[in-house]
């Protein structure tokens, strides 16, 4: 595994690499960062090249990111440009819950380039109106608390029951994750995910191969929402986590490292 930058026109991303072959970009949670994948990233499934990137705003260098997007298409148009840079014309694209919504909006909007789709403890559906207020009091507890704080109490909320008896460690680990994160990063990504447009009819028209994945113990995207994608996708495949809640690639990475590894290697010819 490797810590790359890539020196695009208006800004610089850090991405991990590992492994060498057909390209799968992994996308990571709010409120993470590319480091959520080093699970995958230290067991690429063979013949495949993995690439996770720092979504704008996050990571080591969200400091320095500037005109951070304020929409999941806009983050979408990074990984593009991400793609071009790196000279990969189709890739397969995953993400969990936040990545999935971009590797969703990148279906949407540049289908050509997208050879396959993992969508792991995610949904299709926009925020609800509960969901949308629970979005606007996180913003305005930046400015009371910082974003810090705020990114960590977000971020503790997410794993099931099992990870927190345990794997109680794991919760410092995330909150190591969200502690790179700026109160421009994480306001603009609230908002980005408050304002996301309701993909369910985006789900009948996907053609490629796509693996749906979900933690058993997820609360937050619970499976019932993997479930309605899995019907709606024709040929999709859903794999559940046992005792794994919304970061099932975190909590149970040897179950999500199978699951990922038997669908690519179900993929012929490959993309």
């Amino acid at each position: 595994m490797t810590s790359k930058v890539a020196h695009l026109p208006a800004r610089s991303v850090r991405y991990l690499e590992a492994g060498s072959g057909t390209p799968i970009v992994l996308l990571h949670a709010f409120p993470l960062h590319a480091n959520q994948w080093l699970p995958q990233i230290d067991r690429p499934p063979r013949g495949w090249r993995v690439i996770a990137p720092d979504l704008r705003g996050w990571g080591p260098a969200a400091a320095n990111a500037l005109a951070i997007p304020d929409t999941i298409d806009g983050h979408a148009d990074d990984v593009l440009e991400l793609l071009a840079h790196l000279d990969i014309a189709r890739a397969v694209i995953g993400g969990l819950s936040m990545g999935g919504y971009v590797a969703l909006a990148l279906a949407a909007k540049a289908s050509s380039r997208v050879a396959g789709l993992v969508l792991a403890d995610t949904r299709a559906s926009a925020d609800t109106p509960e969901g949308r207020a629970k979005r606007d009091r996180a913003i305005a507890r930046v400015a009371t608390e910082g974003p810090v704080a705020v990114a960590r109490d977000l971020a503790s909320g997410v794993v099931g029951a099992t990870t927190r008896a345990e794997q109680p460690d794991l919760v410092d680990v995330l909150h190591d994750f969200a502690a790179a994160v700026t109160s421009d990063g994480l306001t603009s990504t609230l908002r980005a995910l408050r304002d996301r447009p309701d993909r369910t009819e985006l789900l009948y028209s996907i053609a490629c191969p796509t693996v749906i994945l979900c933690g058993d113990e997820d609360t937050v995207t619970p499976l019932a929402e993997s479930e309605a994608m899995h019907a709606a996708i024709a040929g999709s495949r859903l794999v559940t986590i046992p005792r794994a809640g919304h970061l099932s690639n975190l909590e149970q990475p040897a179950a999500f490292n199978v699951a990922l590894s038997t669908w690519t290697a179900s993929l012929s010819p490959r993309p």
